[in-house]
């Protein structure tokens, strides 16, 4: 179970939220940085790739809460 390991390794719901707020920031950071840097097909593409973190963080962090919760 995934999600046993990672409470057991200390990863706890709050850090998956924190995860998933930064990498909506990071998404905005690479999208803005690569739009300069390269053109903008791959500006967009990689601003998407990053993008996709954040329902993932939010959903481990969802599953995480709801672990901790049945432990408690």
């Amino acid at each position: 179970m995934v999600i046993k390991k990672l409470h057991d390794a200390g990863i706890r719901s709050e850090h998956a939220y924190c995860a998933a707020v930064a990498s909506i920031g990071l998404t905005f950071l690479s999208w803005a940085t690569s739009i300069k840097a390269e053109n903008v097909e791959r500006a967009d593409r990689w601003g998407i790739f990053v993008g996709e973190w954040a329902p993932t963080f939010f959903g481990l962090g969802l599953a995480l809460a709801q672990y901790e919760a049945q432990e408690s």
